[in-house]
């Protein structure tokens, strides 16, 4: 096995020293501080395709993908032009345009969930503004969640989160009101005894119950399609909305997200990540009923300066018009598929206690063999593995994300050549850590 060197960090160690005396932890989001891995986070420079270069002029091949929402890549030619020929009539007018009309022509008309969307700033505004829509509609209070499952840094959602909180170690956050975490119930994933025995205890004070249809990021917690059907009927039968949360997984796994990938309808869902083509976008929709509680037609406030800004609007509809090309998303699975098993295979030849887990063209790496993980209390939290592998992926010029709880993602940039390479890097990486 070859001698593998570390990669170039002064200018990104400098610029974190001066990021330090700006920024609590010298970040703008936590999980970017690298505290479960070595050294300084890597400063990026640009991005291009499949690729990554940092401040050192180190290039990698990126699955991290900006936590998800480059599905086309960096610097896709499509997304790039529409946002320099949209830009050149201005950045923002805190007043309707044509771009809003066509995202929405464009997701709705392919979406058999949703009648109506309003476009916000972020998935976390996204989630705020469903939570309020969900509990004016239904006139309740309280909102059941799933442990593991991760909704933005809303306070009452900051409640066993997972994402950056797993990883640095705690299960809420400080500045939340015991008063807002009272009204929020919170189950374990997969426990269908647990969801009924909830229901029959506050199912008339329940509002809605919000999860990740795909929990993406606390780990990849798949969970039973029966688990998944029988919360679709629970809610029916108590008049409790069905929250999913798809900022990762809509336009990811398929074009309306999970709830075509499983065949299950919900009443209220978020996205996120995608529709804006690496822009700042987030989106909420629902019938036209539920809907119609929103300002300006109803009681619901929400509303915000930027939202349906322009830029963003060109750039997911540069970027969805691509998602919504015949045959995109079984592509991306088949090579998806190829670059996990190639990997998958080294490992359970080699009896790694390690297994790649994928959906769709999410993936997720799990140190735990065989075991199937499909809660949060379930994931080692020693992830000492992990972050030897990030080291070794990192010198032999592979990024992801620096958390063993998140996830991985493949664009349509990642070619077959490039995903064969990722792969023996990973097995080669895999081999130096289990020496």
């Amino acid at each position: 096995m070859e001698t593998v060197t570390g990669i170039k960090r002064e200018n990104s160690e400098k610029l974190f020293e001066t990021a330090k005396k700006y920024f609590p932890g010298g970040v703008n989001s936590p999980v970017r501080a690298f505290k479960s891995v070595e050294g300084a986070p890597l400063f990026m420079h640009k991005g291009n395709g499949a690729h990554v270069w940092d401040e050192d002029g180190n290039k990698f091949v990126d699955f991290c993908c900006s936590w998800g929402p480059l599905i086309l890549g960096h610097n896709h030619p499509s997304v790039f032009n529409n946002v320099v020929e949209t830009l050149k009539n201005g950045s923002s007018f805190g007043a309707p345009t044509v771009k809003e009309n066509e995202l929405a022509e464009l997701i709705l008309s392919r979406n058999p969930f949703i009648e109506k969307i309003r476009f916000v700033s972020s998935g976390t505004e996204a989630v705020m503004s469903a939570l309020r829509l969900a509990r004016g509609y239904t006139g309740r209070k309280k909102i059941l969640k799933f442990e593991g499952c991760y909704h933005g840094h809303v306070d009452s959602m900051l409640v066993k989160a997972g994402s950056g909180l797993a990883t640095l170690g705690t299960s809420t956050s400080a500045g939340v009101p015991e008063e807002y975490a009272n009204e929020t119930l919170v189950l374990p994933l997969n426990d269908l005894d647990a969801l009924k025995a909830c229901f029959e205890e506050f199912g008339n004070e329940i509002a809605c119950a919000i999860i990740e249809p795909i929990p993406a990021n606390n780990g990849l917690l798949l969970q039973d399609l029966t688990f998944l059907q029988a919360l679709r009927e629970i809610c029916s039968e108590y008049r409790s909305l069905l929250f999913f949360d798809e900022v990762i997984s809509g336009f990811r796994v398929a074009f309306s997200g999970a709830a075509e990938y499983y065949k299950i309808k919900p009443d209220i869902v978020t996205y996120g990540k995608i529709i804006g083509g690496g822009l700042p976008v987030g989106a909420y929709g629902a019938s036209a009923e539920i809907m119609g509680y929103v300002a300006p037609d109803g009681p619901v406030y929400q509303a915000g300066t930027l939202s349906g800004n322009p830029v963003a609007m060109a750039a997911g509809i540069a970027q969805l018009t691509e998602c919504a090309k015949p045959g995109f998303y079984e592509d991306q699975e088949r090579r998806t598929k190829q670059f996990v098993s190639r990997v998958n295979q080294h490992a359970s030849t080699k009896e790694y206690d390690f297994e790649m887990v994928t959906i769709g063209s999410v993936f997720w790496l799990s140190f735990d063999g065989k075991k199937r993980i499909q809660r949060a209390d379930q994931i080692d939290p020693d992830m000492s593995q992990f972050s030897k592998l990030f080291t070794a992926l990192l010198n032999r010029g592979i990024y992801i994300g620096p958390s063993g709880y998140e996830v991985g993602f493949i664009s349509t940039a990642h070619t077959e050549e490039i995903l064969e390479g990722a792969a023996q890097q990973f097995c080669d990486a895999l081999d130096e850590i289990y020496a």
